[in-house]
């Protein structure tokens, strides 16, 4: 059975879900939305869809089975809430939502009506991501940047919410522990967000990961490094590639051997539709559901917090002096 798809929120992002739904052989893209109509209209007629002015529009006239909610952040639960609430299967770009207990809502309506909720969490879907969740990996550090020049795409949430939950989300699937503290440093730059994050997050089993992001950058990097007892896992994001060092001993004493994996590459969004359309089709459980988006957005909601104090308590001893 062919699911009938379609995606609210066609922007830089989300006119990329509209193309990979035309492209799945499972799915039919049967039109798209957005309170921009005359961006809605330019996206349909590239696609040959109906465009729409609204999620609300969209449903009543072509009752999707699923859709891409690829909207502002601030947009996200009113509008995911309002597709589950109709019987439509979700995938939220993320993060899921603003407020932890507004995921908790979508969580209940989507189990209530055995629905799949699956959020847009991309570099789960990163062919390097993938190589390294296929091995044995047992981190005791992790240090992860994610940086880049500023752009002023996104200006609706910070960089926690729009970069570092990618972070959270990674290690925290790497990290197979509950967290025991989080401490976290920021700064507004351009925006009256966060522009700059500098995250360490603690495990009870002793890992630390340390994760820096910021969209005040001179360059863009995009970076993992995994360090384990016997060796060092670096991961590029960008280019989809692994190396992994390790030292040994030889004659000559102690010697550095590098490898780099080959492995398949794909285009991340294109796996990740996939994968929600699977789901949908299957009843499966999404790499990265509603409950995972939830617990990355808890993390980042508390990296936020330390933050607010942080600078509020650096404002009120600067008023003091």
């Amino acid at each position: 059975m062919t699911m009938k798809i379609g995606v609210i929120g066609v922007g830089h992002l989300g006119q990329h879900h509209a193309r990979i739904y035309t492209e799945l052989l499972d799915a039919r893209l049967v039109g798209v939305a957005d309170s921009d109509t005359d961006r809605a209209h330019l996206i349909g007629e590239h696609l040959g869809v109906p465009a729409y002015g609204s999620l609300e529009e969209l449903i009543r006239r072509k009752n999707p089975d699923a859709i891409s909610v690829v909207v502002p952040t601030s947009q996200h639960y009113a509008i995911a809430k309002t597709a589950l609430e109709a019987g439509i299967h979700v995938l939220v770009e993320k993060p899921i939502t603003i407020m932890p207990e507004e995921a908790a809502e979508l969580l209940e309506i989507a189990n209530r009506k055995n629905l799949v909720l699956q959020v847009g969490h991309i570099e789960r879907f990163n062919s390097a991501i993938r190589y390294i969740s296929g091995i044995q990996c047992q981190p005791i550090y992790l240090d992860s940047r994610r940086t880049c020049p500023f752009t002023g795409r996104i200006n609706d949430v910070g960089v926690v919410l729009d970069l570092m939950i990618h972070d959270i989300d990674i290690i925290m699937s790497l990290v197979q522990s509950p967290i025991a503290r989080i401490a976290a440093t920021g700064a507004c730059v351009f925006t009256e967000h966060e522009d700059i994050a500098d995250a360490q997050i603690t495990f009870e089993n002793g890992v630390v990961a340390h994760i820096l992001v910021s969209r005040c950058a001179e360059k863009k990097c995009r970076q993992l490094e995994i360090v384990e007892r016997e060796r060092q896992i670096t991961i590029n994001y960008e280019q989809q590639t692994v190396q992994i060092s390790r030292c040994v001993h030889n004659s000559d004493g102690m010697v550095e051997i590098r490898e780099t994996p080959v492995f398949p590459k794909s285009e991340p969004l294109k796996l990740e539709l996939a994968d929600f359309v699977r789901c949908v089709k299957e009843k499966g459980k999404p790499i990265v559901g509603g409950g995972e988006g939830k617990r990355a957005l808890e993390v980042a909601v508390e990296v936020l917090r330390q933050i607010h104090e942080g600078n509020a308590r650096g404002q009120r001893a600067e008023g003091a002096a």
